[in-house]
């Protein structure tokens, strides 16, 4: 589905417009590009990822769409533009909310205090609500108060607080959402 949004369905058109795609070959150089900044990677990994790296994500988001009917989907700005991911996929982790599906969102700096993720993230809630899902979480380093503000926009409520494996002082915040 890549019509041009506004906001949710059954919603004002308030916010920014926006695509939502599923992620192309193309799209892990969009990516790479996208998410090469110390501040985007702050919460993952604390550096930019290699290009590798994303040829494998979005493989695995386009396995996702396939078999679930979605999965972390390009997020293109009204001019076409890639600035992010925004979706859901099952937890990739064996720590955490496992069997769980995570909704989650990644931007471009540019992109940042557009309205952009919640946005978008809404616009998943209703594509995954449709696609049989009926409870979301969403894993959001203490710290990283952007995605925190997101996911209280969402109506998420916090769940539990755990430590991240392999980061000491690092924990995370599982929020959920009945849908």
């Amino acid at each position: 589905m890549t019509e041009l949004l506004h906001a949710a369905a059954g919603r004002p058109a308030t916010g920014p417009a926006f695509r939502l795609r599923v992620p192309t070959e193309e799209d892990a150089y969009a990516w790479h590009r996208a998410f090469d900044d110390v501040e985007v990677m702050e919460f993952h990994g604390g550096r930019p990822a290699e290009l590798s790296v994303y040829h494998e994500f979005t493989a695995r988001q386009r396995r996702h769409d396939a078999e679930r009917g979605f999965c972390l989907w390009t997020l293109l700005d009204e001019t076409g533009e890639v600035i992010g991911f925004t979706g859901a996929q099952p937890w990739p982790h064996a720590w955490g909310p496992a069997g769980r599906i995570e909704i989650g969102w990644r931007l471009a700096r540019p992109a940042w205090g557009k309205g952009y993720a919640t946005a978008a993230a809404r616009e998943t809630l209703n594509r995954v609500r449709a696609a049989g899902v009926d409870h979301v979480v969403a894993m959001v380093h203490t710290a990283n108060t952007r995605s925190t503000a997101v996911a209280r926009r969402l109506g998420m409520r916090l769940r539990d607080t755990l430590p991240v494996p392999g980061h000491e002082d690092a924990e995370a915040h599982c929020y959920g959402l009945e849908l």
